[in-house]
């Protein structure tokens, strides 16, 4: 069975429009209710309901820095049409008749599920309806097998490589993570015992899974491919959890929200030279990471260069974010400002002077065929964003991230610009790449394909 992004798609096509029509069908048919007293003053009361759903959801959004990018308007919309929805059972459910009642139940149901489709397409999160049900009843992993059978492929022809559950500690951290994984290429297998290999940390994004990277970011398919383009050989990819919960943001930093640094480097990191006989020096070691997860790479190899000497960082902030500098200082650190500046990865690098032998890649968007850009546009001219502080440069208005002032949607390129001419000066070997698309899963799957060969080649496959 193939694990492609096969299936009926979910970000665009026929499923994504259709719901939505039909949430609006059925949305007029519970509310077309023809007395004069019903559309003068419940349906103004339904309105007002909306509107006060959006503003709530606007409010979360920014005081939360939950996104880099401004939210499509069809997102806005369809949350204020679900505020409205609820509005309309509430107000008629003692008038409506039973079949109405029931319709009118449908299309909550139908608009909440309208803002869900809206809010992956902007993130790209699910593809395809088979692969969101394989995540949401957590079917298996690509090449998922169980751990006792690993000896039992050892010696024979492997067209790719298997993936296994790991439990790793947490007596130094105290951070109670979720199952983790790692994948094993078929060079693993080749002989009487497992070789040392280089290893790759995948880290994924801001409201993460361990899976993610392995079901939303195809990263199986790119790395079985690989492999085959190289008579078997490739890194061991970790896929670890840097959140402990879905919408848990970490950004790999210790502080009120969990050591996860510790987990990655004291825990993570030993577990798997352990258990799959990796390869323990530091040249051998490089992190990829997504959005949050790009800022992560980077802060763990510049952090500790004795661990890790190569990192890649697709579309990844300035320093660790979790809304305004202030904010985050306040949500990560418990308002320590020496606590954040340990972790940001401008300072570090100033602190520690001159590297040797760490290597970097930068991934941004270009701007280019990315529909964030036009909203983006609009959203900077917006009372709405005006009045949040917009245009001075501040980090204010959109969710309070990229503390380097705004960067085009889908594109923290400013930074990445930034931190790499800041990594070079302190003897970091770095490029900054830009590739079409906005900031979604599917430019950081095709990220992750194009940095794979230079980073292996950089750790010694």
């Amino acid at each position: 069975m193939g694990y492609g992004h096969s299936g009926v798609s979910l970000l665009d096509g026929w499923l994504p429009i259709t719901l939505q029509l039909v949430a609006a069908f059925t949305l007029g048919a519970a509310m077309s209710v023809w007395k004069k007293r019903w559309w003068a003053i419940w349906i103004p009361a339904a309105v007002a309901v909306g509107i006060i759903v959006l503003l709530v959801a606007m409010w979360y959004e920014d005081s939360q820095g939950l996104a880099s990018d401004p939210p499509p308007s069809l997102l806005w919309w369809w949350i204020a049409i679900f505020g409205f929805a609820v509005a309309i059972f509430l107000f008629g459910i003692r008038r409506f008749s039973w079949w109405r009642r029931v319709v009118a139940l449908l299309a909550i149901l139908l608009s909440f599920a309208s803002a869900a489709l809206v809010l992956n397409q902007w993130v790209g999160y699910y593809t395809t309806v088979q692969e969101a049900w394989g995540q949401l009843t957590q079917g298996p992993l690509p090449d998922q097998v169980d751990a006792s059978k690993l000896d039992s492929y050892r010696g024979q022809p492997m067209s790719t490589g298997k993936v296994v559950s790991i439990t790793t500690p947490k007596g130094q951290s105290h951070f109670t993570h979720r199952t983790e994984y790692v994948y094993l290429p078929p060079q693993w297998f080749a002989g009487p015992t497992p070789p040392q290999l280089p290893v790759i940390m995948m880290i994924a994004g801001e409201f993460n899974t361990p899976q993610d990277w392995l079901r939303t970011g195809n990263a199986i398919q790119t790395i079985d491919n690989y492999a085959k383009q190289n008579g078997g050989k490739a890194p061991i990819l970790v896929f670890p959890d840097v959140g402990g919960s879905f919408n848990n943001d970490t950004e790999c930093v210790n502080g009120s929200r969990g050591n996860v640094a510790t987990h990655l480097t004291d825990e993570v990191r030993p577990y798997v030279i352990k258990n799959f006989n990796a390869s323990p020096a530091a040249k051998n070691w490089g992190v990829i990471g997504w959005s949050m997860g790009g800022t992560c790479a980077l802060d763990l190899t510049v952090m500790h260069p004795d661990l890790f000497t190569a990192f890649a960082d697709i579309a990844g902030d300035m320093a660790p974010n979790a809304g305004t500098k202030d904010q985050t200082v306040d949500r990560l650190f418990g308002g320590n400002i020496n606590d954040y500046n340990a972790f940001d990865p401008t300072q570090v690098m100033a602190k520690h002077g001159p590297y040797t032998g760490v290597w970097g890649w930068f991934d941004d968007s270009s701007g280019k065929n990315d529909p964030q850009t036009k909203r983006f546009q609009q959203y900077m001219n917006h009372p709405h964003f005006k009045h949040r502080g917009g245009g001075g440069g501040s980090g204010n208005g959109l969710g309070g991230r990229d503390n380097a002032g705004f960067q085009k949607p889908g594109s923290e390129l400013s930074a990445a610009e930034t931190l790499c001419n800041d990594a070079k000066t302190v003897n970091i070997d770095c490029a900054v790449h830009t590739h079409d698309g906005g900031h979604t899963w599917q430019f950081a799957e095709t990220a992750f394909a194009d940095m794979l060969g230079p980073m292996s080649t950089q750790i010694g496959v």
